[in-house]
C-alpha cells in the first residue's frame, strides 16, 4: 500500500459539534461542583515545573495537606485518581505472594482487592453487605481465623454507598491483634470532608483524590505513608516507578515532582486549600455533617428509602 493510499484509509473525522457545556448542578459523588474563584485561578499561565514559583506552592500544598491528613509524614502528589492511591499503596508496600486482608462493603473495598490479586497478592475478603458498615465483631472474629497477614486495606467512605467506616476502631483492633501489620485506608471521598486522623489512630497510608472533597477538579492523587510503610517500602518487590515513593519523595524535597504535573490543579487545590483554613477544618466538617443529615431527611419526608443505614452514613 502507498503512502497515499495508506492516507485515504483513515479519512477525517466526522464528528458532533463542540458545544458549550451549560451550567452544572452536580449531585454525584464526583466531580463535586468548584466554587467560580477556584476555576478562574486555574487560568493563570503556565509556569516552569522546575522552577522556583511551583516549588514554592509545592511547599504550601504539602504543609496545608499534612494538617488535614494529620500527619508529620510527607504528602505526595500524583497526577492521577482514587484509583492511583489504590494500586500506589499496594505497588510500594507488598511483595508477590504476600497475604493481605481487604475489608470491603462496596465496590471500591472490592477494587483493592481487585489490584492486590492482579499484583499476586494472596487476598482474604472481609465483605459485608452494600448499605452496612463493617461491624468491628465481626472484622475481629475473622482476622482471628485467617493466616498471619502481611496488611490490612479498607475504605474510609466507601463512596458507592455512602457509607462511614469506624476507622479508628477498626485499626485499633488490628493493631491488638497484629501491632505490625500494615494499615491503608482509601479516604478518596472521605478526607477533607469528615474527621480522619493519620498519625493520631496510627494509620500507615491514607491517600484521597482532588475531585472529591477539596473544591478541585479531577486530576490529583494526594497520598502520605507512616515511618512504618516507608520502611516496608524499602523491601517490597513489587514492580513500581510511575507510582514509586522514593522518587516522588527525593523531587519532593526540591519542591518538583518526577514527572510533568498538572500544573492547572495545583494553582486550584493551593487556593482551595487556603479558603479551607481560612473556613477551618472542625468547620468543614459539621457542615458536611449538617448538609448530610438535611437531605437525608428530606429524602426519608419525601417517601424514599435510603441504601446507607443512616448512623453510618
Amino acid at each position: 500500500m502507498t503512502i497515499q493510499e495508506r492516507k485515504k484509509a483513515i479519512p477525517v473525522p466526522q464528528v458532533e459539534a463542540r458545544e458549550p457545556i451549560p451550567q452544572q448542578n452536580l449531585r454525584i459523588p464526583g466531580p463535586t461542583p468548584v466554587p467560580p474563584v477556584i476555576l478562574a485561578e486555574m487560568a493563570r499561565p503556565m509556569i516552569n515545573h522546575r522552577g522556583p514559583e511551583f516549588a514554592a506552592i509545592v511547599r504550601r500544598v504539602t504543609a496545608r495537606l499534612q494538617y488535614f491528613f494529620q500527619t508529620s509524614s510527607p504528602v505526595l502528589t500524583y497526577p492521577a485518581s482514587g484509583t492511583g492511591g489504590q494500586e500506589s499503596t499496594i505497588a510500594n508496600l507488598f511483595s508477590a505472594g504476600d497475604h493481605v486482608v481487604v475489608i470491603t462493603i462496596g465496590s471500591f473495598g472490592n477494587r483493592l482487592a481487585k489490584i492486590a490479586e492482579a499484583y499476586g497478592l494472596q487476598v482474604s475478603r472481609i465483605e459485608f453487605p452494600w448499605g452496612q458498615a463493617a461491624d468491628p465483631n465481626i472484622v475481629e472474629a475473622r482476622l482471628k481465623t485467617l493466616k498471619p497477614y502481611r496488611g490490612v486495606l479498607m475504605t474510609h467512605n466507601e463512596t458507592s454507598t455512602g457509607v462511614m467506616n469506624d476507622v479508628q476502631t477498626l485499626t485499633t483492633l488490628v493493631r491488638q491483634l497484629a501491632p505490625d501489620t500494615l494499615i491503608g485506608v482509601d479516604a478518596v471521598s472521605s478526607l477533607g470532608c469528615a474527621p480522619l486522623e493519620m498519625d493520631p489512630w496510627d494509620i500507615d497510608v491514607v491517600f484521597t483524590g482532588s475531585q472529591k472533597g477539596w473544591m478541585t477538579p479531577p486530576g490529583l492523587m494526594m497520598i502520605a505513608a507512616s515511618p512504618r510503610a516507608w520502611e516496608a517500602s524499602k523491601s517490597a518487590k513489587l514492580p513500581r516507578f510511575y507510582f514509586d515513593w522514593a522518587s516522588s519523595r527525593k523531587m519532593l524535597e526540591i519542591g518538583q515532582h518526577p514527572t510533568t504535573p498538572p500544573l492547572s490543579i495545583f494553582y486550584a487545590l493551593d487556593l482551595a486549600l487556603e479558603k479551607m483554613l481560612a473556613e477551618g477544618r472542625e468547620a468543614i466538617f459539621l457542615r458536611h455533617q449538617h448538609i448530610g443529615d438535611y437531605v437525608r431527611q428530606r429524602a426519608k419526608d419525601m417517601g424514599l428509602r435510603l441504601l446507607a443505614d443512616h448512623a453510618n452514613a
